[in-house]
């Protein structure tokens, strides 16, 4: 007798097709992507001199898809030190082409190059001597030759079924847009703290904050020298409560810790002991200046739940795992 087919396996194989659809999508555009990385636009560097001398802003435009990957790359260029907006093209012809001022640098995206909507921010650019990049694919298009700045992007098929939709064009443009915005960040020398600047809100901002930030100073903490009996030390963690003291020897410098699990540890003969005989000698550091993820990073991998904020040896404050969970830190 012959089994009638699962009825399982036609919607298999409908996911199998689907899924491969996808595959496929990734697979072209990560190709086109690294045939970008391969060939980065001849006028590359050009634009991010001409840009970095700029004194105004970098003037993002473009239409429709185009468009949407405009307002990212402006967003990031902004986000990271390079002061930038996104101008449609469209409300440019109706007044907004007043936005543009003769400091800022244009830089216009069309996948085509034969954006007629774009043709007025070309003519007003010119007219007050403003540079020009453009983001294409087609090197002899009217945007192109009207370019001071080339940025050609590599020639790939768009990702879709009828190869017409924006798709692997959009990515390279955006990719190629990350480039310059980071390529930008560095020859700023674009640090952590700009960083936050620009990010005070959300989890980016939450990242971003400093050890001094959160940590306990050294006011709150028990500090003790090598001399110290135990008896008095104990008192001294009792006092403050965080369940840590913190040696110092005689120049004020970090010497080693006690905590409440050593003295558990040692609690049968504890009286007995002098400081160095039960603290850790060589306590896991951070400097203020550290963000609180490094200080995160290091609590996990030494699994401990506090660690010494030190400035020229010197303890200068106590940060907690309790004090970065309450900052809502992730």
């Amino acid at each position: 007798m012959i089994s009638a087919p699962s009825k399982n396996t036609g919607r298999d194989n409908e996911e199998k097709k689907i899924e491969e659809i996808g595959k496929r999508v990734v697979e072209l555009e990560a190709s086109a992507l690294s045939k970008l990385a391969s060939n980065i636009p001849k006028d590359f560097s050009r634009t991010i001199e001409a840009v970095l001398k700029i004194k105004g802003r970098v003037i993002v435009c473009g239409v429709g898809k185009s468009g949407h990957v405009g307002r990212k790359i402006a967003a990031t260029l902004a986000s990271t030190g390079t002061p930038a907006s996104f101008v449609h093209a469209t409300e440019a012809s109706h007044g907004d082409l007043g936005m543009i001022t003769p400091d800022d640098f244009c830089l216009l995206i069309s996948n085509s190059g034969e954006t007629s909507e774009l043709n007025n921010i070309v003519a007003h650019a010119k007219r007050f001597s403003n540079l020009i990049a453009v983001i294409s694919s087609f090197e002899n298009s009217a945007l192109m030759k009207a370019a001071d700045f080339k940025l050609l992007l590599a020639n790939a098929p768009e990702a879709c079924t009828i190869r017409m939709a924006p798709t692997t064009s959009t990515v390279l443009a955006m990719a190629l847009g990350d480039a310059l915005a980071v390529s930008l960040m560095e020859q700023r020398d674009f640090k952590p703290e700009d960083f936050r600047v620009l990010h005070p809100g959300g989890n980016l901002g939450l990242q971003m904050i400093t050890v001094s930030q959160l940590m306990r100073h050294k006011s709150e903490m028990a500090i003790v020298t090598t001399d110290f009996k135990m008896s008095r030390i104990v008192s001294r963690m009792t006092d403050t409560g965080f369940g840590i003291a913190i040696l110092v020897d005689d120049k004020g410098e970090l010497s080693g810790v006690i905590t409440d699990g050593d003295l558990r540890r040692n609690v049968k003969n504890l009286l007995s002991f002098s400081p160095k005989d039960i603290a850790t000698l060589s306590p896991i550091t951070v400097k203020p200046s550290d963000l609180v993820s490094v200080a995160l990073e290091k609590m996990e991998k030494y699994k401990i739940y506090s660690v010494i904020v030190t400035q020229k040896e010197k303890p200068v404050g106590l940060l907690r795992m309790h004090d970065i969970l309450r900052s809502g830190i992730k």
